[in-house]
């Protein structure tokens, strides 16, 4: 009886030595690339505020518009994977836009992201149609700029 046992436990330790490395494969991981947008921050940014103070406030942002500096940009992204060695899968990804007018005084602040497959505006709670600028966030979205957040 007592070798039973024995013998049990060493098979039970086994299995609980081999699971432990197995169930941190399959565990899963989160990663966080990119500005990650702290709310308090964004909404210090008001409209009429210096582009230094908005330096200030938020940090550098992760690109600017290519004419005149007048849009920046704060771009975020989550992603995950089940596996240890599995692809990534994207979970979320946030764009915060800071407009700028003539003066690089802030004229008006978005936070865009993905809402049922569409570039949407968290903050003014609307889905953007047209223009330019959103030409450049909705490229982003669909993975078509080269930016990498790392």
């Amino acid at each position: 009886m007592t070798r039973r046992l024995d013998t049990l436990f060493v098979r039970l330790a086994a299995v609980a030595v081999l699971a432990i490395p197995l169930a941190s494969c399959l565990g899963g991981e989160e990663f966080q690339r990119g500005y990650m947008v702290d709310e308090r921050a964004l909404g210090q940014v008001t409209k009429g505020m210096s582009a230094e103070k908005v330096l200030d406030t938020l940090g550098t942002p992760s690109t600017v518009s290519t004419v005149g500096n007048r849009n920046w940009y704060y771009i975020s992204q989550r992603s995950r994977r089940t596996f240890q060695f599995a692809n990534e899968t994207v979970v979320d990804q946030r764009v915060t836009a800071v407009y700028f007018d003539r003066n690089l005084r802030v004229e008006r602040v978005a936070l865009y992201g993905l809402q049922e497959g569409r570039v949407f505006d968290f903050l003014s709670r609307t889905t953007p149609t047209g223009g330019e600028d959103l030409s450049f966030v909705g490229q982003i979205f669909k993975g078509n700029t080269s930016f990498n957040p790392l």
